[in-house]
């Protein structure tokens, strides 16, 4: 299946708000835009949960370590059970690798918090 970053991220109109573009197993490749502070602090208490940077920089907040700028290219993963929450001042592209049943913000429910159902339109 051949699938257009440009094109997908030209789709995505709100912020914080992943898509789905593919499954690979149990797993979803996401793509999301960045920009502001309003992803709350949360875990995935089963599930680790990849960063891929696309375009931008993007604030990367996880508990027990200095927080760090991430750029185009820096892939990170945060473990399962860790607190986190990224944040960018201007707009950036990142791609998300977590299983299917990693919720959004976790167990944390706010205003920007997507179901995945929103996350497969």
């Amino acid at each position: 299946m051949k699938i257009n970053l440009k094109e997908n991220f030209d789709n995505i109109k709100d912020y914080f708000s992943p898509k789905v573009l593919g499954e690979i197993n149990d797993v979803y490749v996401k793509i999301a835009k960045i920009k502001g502070d309003e992803l709350p602090w949360h875990d995935h208490k089963n599930e680790d949960e990849m960063f891929l940077i696309i375009e931008g920089s993007l604030l990367m907040e996880v508990e027990g370590t200095e927080p760090f700028i991430m750029n185009e290219g820096d892939l990170f993963i945060v473990k399962k059970g860790l607190q986190h929450r990224v944040s960018s001042a201007k707009e950036c592209k990142i791609m998300l690798i977590e299983n299917k049943s990693t919720a959004h913000t976790g167990d944390i429910k706010s205003d920007i918090t997507k179901d995945i159902t929103d996350q497969l339109k």
